[in-house]
């Protein structure tokens, strides 16, 4: 597993910062997302998913936040831009792009028009990770993020 505080001060930190959306809750919240989604360690799904990196990201709401998101708001899709690197853009810097991974990640839940919940309310996080990015039908719950997020990132 990637050093929790490492992850916090060197990856989402930065990212947040740079996009503008940095708040102590979003914080707390993609923190927890990563530890809970990959166990800041897998890369790819277990089993052969489509989902992608720290954040299991899957291609189709990848392609889905730029399509139906970003392509509409010229000023954040220009922040998300520089995150890239131009031979390891798009997909694969899902894998192999931090920050980038990151501010999509960030951005799944921006979309959403709830507002996230207190930064230290971690079972209100645990369920706005389960209505808006493992989904009903996912195989994660609200439970499973609060005990990954007090075991891991405290």
């Amino acid at each position: 597993m990637l050093n929790v505080g490492d992850f916090r001060r060197r990856i989402i930190q930065p990212t947040l910062e740079h996009l503008g959306m940095y708040s102590q809750a979003a914080e707390n919240l993609l923190i927890g997302t990563a530890v809970t989604e990959s166990g800041l360690r897998s890369l790819t799904q277990t089993g052969g998913g489509p989902a992608r990196g720290l954040y299991q990201i899957e291609i189709a709401t990848h392609t889905d936040v730029w399509a139906n998101f970003l392509s509409y708001r010229d000023d954040l899709s220009a922040k998300v831009d520089e995150l890239q690197a131009p031979m390891f853009a798009g997909e694969r810097a899902l894998v192999g792009n931090l920050y980038y991974a990151t501010a999509i990640a960030r951005i799944i839940y921006h979309r959403r028009p709830e507002p996230l919940p207190d930064e230290d309310d971690i079972e209100g996080l645990g369920s706005y990770w389960k209505d808006h990015y493992n989904t009903a039908n996912g195989k994660g719950s609200r439970h499973m993020f609060t005990l990954n997020y007090m075991e891991y990132c405290l």
